[in-house]
């Protein structure tokens, strides 16, 4: 590869996965205690794919992403307050507290939002695309799924509207070996799911999305693409979550031996190694930086404990119809 983050684009890429991988550890510690409630799917190991993914777009550039969605939404530029306030359902959240873990959103951020139904935020992108197109923007859309979901019959089409129609959609995604408890190599019928581009006239790549650099150049090159022709662009980053799909997931469906190969490909143990090569950091700045995150986490976690902001049954209602000076619907 002969594309290499400069010192300020690591230590950003870096503070980033730090940042998401200790906010879905404390996720997982406040689910795990029964201080949050309902259900929760992380993506601890795959934080290249998110510090890889905006922050190589443009800012007006726009995401749809899937129901593992917590490092996608933070990195197009959610707060942390934010995050943690909609996980406790509290009415300052991304979604008001309605969402919860599987539907944030932050328009403010141009992150449509995510949603619990495998796929469906591809053809969501894809239209939303198309509205560029007319509106003659220089703007492109992301829409991300898994590998799970890439069999699906809406993720198709959407390729193949997409290509016939030459719209800004760059699909992406994020294969982390397993949809649910099913191994992907049992599930999908060729080995690169970037190979299903060639169908639809799809220009398409396959990069290690473990890799933050790789990541990032892979993105920023389909993006320039993308602009650059007006057509749609697939490209598949292979990954892995150390986690299980669910907060309940036992994991019993892979081996240990598995996980340990995997663990040694750690995204941000990889980068951090990488920096301390180019000297761009030292041992006691790498574990400075990730204390004051964790610091910082803790800090607002403990403030919304014990002042909790829930969602009234009145703000709840607000939402359900339109006011009257916004009009009849």
């Amino acid at each position: 590869m002969d594309f290499t983050f400069n010192s300020a684009q690591a230590h950003a890429a870096l503070t980033l996965m730090l940042t998401i991988r200790l906010f879905e550890s404390k996720i997982e510690s406040l689910f795990s205690s029964h201080i949050m409630h309902g259900t929760t799917h992380l993506a601890i190991g795959q934080e290249a794919v998110h510090a890889g993914v905006s922050p190589a777009l443009d800012r007006e550039d726009w995401i749809v992403t899937t129901h593992r969605c917590h490092g996608h939404t933070l990195a197009k530029g959610a707060s942390l307050k934010a995050a943690f306030a909609e996980f406790f359902g509290y009415s300052d959240g991304l979604a008001h507290g309605l969402g919860g873990s599987m539907h944030l959103v932050d328009v403010e951020h141009h992150n449509a939002g995510s949603s619990a139904v495998v796929g469906s935020g591809v053809p969501l992108a894809t239209g939303m695309a198309l509205q560029l197109k007319r509106k003659k923007s220089n703007q492109l859309v992301v829409a991300l799924f898994g590998d799970g979901a890439s069999s699906r019959g809406a993720v198709h089409e959407s390729m193949n509207i997409a290509s016939v129609m030459s719209l800004p959609v760059l699909f992406l995604c994020e294969h982390n070996m397993y949809g649910m408890s099913a191994c992907a190599k049992d599930m999908v019928s060729v080995e690169y799911i970037s190979d299903r581009g060639n169908a639809y006239a799809i220009e398409s790549t396959v990069v290690d999305g473990n890799d933050v650099e790789q990541v990032y150049k892979a993105v920023s090159d389909a993006a320039h693409y993308i602009r650059s022709t007006g057509k749609p662009y697939l490209l598949e980053t292979r990954t892995y979550r150390f986690s299980g799909h669910s907060k309940s997931d036992k994991r019993v469906y892979r081996t240990r031996e598995e996980e340990v190969a995997w663990l040694k490909r750690d995204p941000i143990e990889m980068l951090k190694q990488r920096m301390l090569q180019r000297t761009y950091i030292d041992e006691k700045d790498f574990e400075k930086l990730g204390q004051n995150i964790q610091c910082e986490i803790d800090n607002i976690v403990d403030e919304m404990i014990d002042h909790p902001r829930q969602l009234s049954i009145e703000e709840a209602f607000s939402y359900v119809y339109s006011s009257k000076e916004h009009g009849q619907l």
